[in-house]
């Protein structure tokens, strides 16, 4: 038999400690590492988590004084209707936006040009940040730069559905018959690019804080939406995944720009169909206090 001498007893002792400690110190540095890495969320797009509004430089304090001091206040101009009439055109403006759907099957027709400027006039009036207006509307027309982008949409798209958006998201979207594939996006005669401005830029040059700019924008989107259904247009609301850099460079956006949502505008197809989906009634969506 083997004897083992004091002394290797205690280095043999020593060399097993040491293997010990450095196990948990690997341990609890992975453990550390779990904790403050960020949620894995494949579906986030990576064009919206632009992290410009976060670091913006603000306007000089002489810029910001001049401004204010230039903004003339007058009177406003306001129709107050009866309570009937006031009842009368609610109901009638619910009633009109109530018909409003998501539609993927859209006529090749032509849109008046008129109408897209009127909508996109009306988006303009949204409210936004400080009045920062931090929008930007990109009306394609043109066949070939469609197909372009129908071209990179689905490209991602395709990525999206099988990899990026888990099946969850896929199955949950099963009821509406939709995938990569995006017809509209050749068919409908306008598509409307919406790109929020991130930052914008003083008459110096420096970069211009934009306020709530996504909120904004988001508001000025839904405005575009009721525009829309009231001129008698149909949309379906599309926010391409990881497309938005690409587009940018496609369309000519300056870098301060970030595309928010896309929506293919014309007429409904005859063949059109839309899932029969019900919206929850008002008890479930307003709460009085």
């Amino acid at each position: 038999m083997f004897a083992l001498t004091p002394v290797l007893v205690a280095v043999v002792c020593v060399l097993i400690v040491w293997i010990f400690k450095h196990a948990d110190g690997s341990m609890e540095r992975r453990k550390g590492e779990a904790r403050v890495r960020p949620e894995a969320r494949p579906w986030v797009d990576e064009d919206l988590k632009d992290s410009t509004d976060l670091h913006q430089e603000e306007e000089d304090a002489d810029e910001c004084q001049e401004a204010e001091e230039n903004v003339e206040h007058i009177p406003f101009s306001h129709t107050r209707y009866p309570e009937k009439e006031m009842v009368k055109r609610s109901q009638e403006f619910y009633e009109l936006l109530n018909k409003r759907r998501s539609v993927r099957f859209i006529s090749n027709e032509q849109v008046p040009v008129e109408v897209i400027d009127n909508v996109i006039k009306t988006a303009g009036t949204a409210p936004s940040g400080a009045h920062t207006e931090p929008w930007t509307f990109v009306v394609v027309k043109d066949p070939d730069m469609k197909h372009k982008i129908r071209e990179i949409i689905e490209e991602e798209e395709e990525i999206n559905y099988l990899k990026r958006m888990g099946p969850r998201w896929v199955t949950d979207l099963r009821k509406l018959r939709t995938n990569w594939i995006k017809e509209y996006l050749d068919t409908a005669p306008v598509l409307i690019l919406i790109f929020k401005q991130v930052h914008g830029f003083t008459a110096s040059g420096k970069r211009k804080v934009h306020y709530y700019n996504e909120i904004s924008v988001s508001i000025a989107c839904g405005v575009l939406l009721a525009a829309l259904q009231n001129a008698g247009l149909v949309t379906v609301t599309t926010t391409p995944l990881n497309c938005g850099p690409r587009l940018r460079v496609l369309l000519s956006r300056p870098t301060n720009e970030k595309l928010l949502m896309l929506l293919p505008v014309g007429y409904p197809s005859k063949e059109a169909t839309v899932p029969d989906l019900k919206r929850k009634p008002l008890d479930q969506i307003m709460v009085t206090v």
